[in-house]
């Protein structure tokens, strides 16, 4: 057995390989450098003191849906395959994002800012590729993905727990979040 290797996260140029290699529908890597910008557009308003992985933010959010494209064949769930995928690959931190970019898990609103809780934020802030705000994207996720009630209470459920996220990220930056987004789009 091959031993593990080590965690690093990957640079912005093998996320670009990735997303090629596991041949990512246009629109899914259209959707990933949306959510790339948005987590952006926080990562860069921090107050100071506070403190995230740059780096880590940029691969979780273009690499959050690698396995999207064959998940719509396959039927697994992206979140968990892309985590594996990832890790097998060597990039540990990464895939406990990619993991929870869906449903964040053992959320602690009142403590530090975490990465996977600024790209789980943005991934519901963009649609396709067009930042929508939170009650656009759950409305689009019940009419996408709600089949059943069961399916559409968790999403319910989920989208509490996003606003209260949104509040929390909120608390944490140097201008409102739709002033940073809108400074980040200005920005391309």
């Amino acid at each position: 057995m091959t031993p593990p290797l080590p965690d690093r996260i990957p640079t912005r140029e093998e996320c670009d390989a990735l997303m090629a290699r596991y041949a990512m529908l246009p629109n899914i890597v259209a959707h990933s450098r949306q959510v790339m910008r948005v987590s952006l557009a926080i990562a860069d308003h921090l107050q100071s003191g506070v403190s995230v992985n740059r780096d880590l933010v940029v691969a979780a959010a273009l690499l959050h849906d690698i396995t999207k494209t064959r998940s719509l064949e396959t039927h697994e769930r992206h979140d968990a395959s892309g985590g594996a995928l990832l890790r097998e690959l060597g990039f540990v931190r990464t895939a406990e994002i990619v993991e929870q970019h869906v449903i964040l898990r053992d959320v602690d609103l009142d403590g530090g800012l975490e990465e996977r809780e600024i790209v789980c934020y943005a991934d519901k802030r963009v649609r396709h590729d067009t930042v929508v705000t939170l009650e656009e994207r759950i409305q689009d996720l019940i009419a996408r993905y709600g089949d059943s009630e069961e399916i559409r209470r968790l999403i319910r459920v989920n989208s509490s727990q996003i606003f209260a996220l949104e509040r929390k990220i909120a608390g944490f930056m140097t201008v409102g979040i739709e002033e940073a987004i809108r400074s980040q789009e200005d920005a391309r």
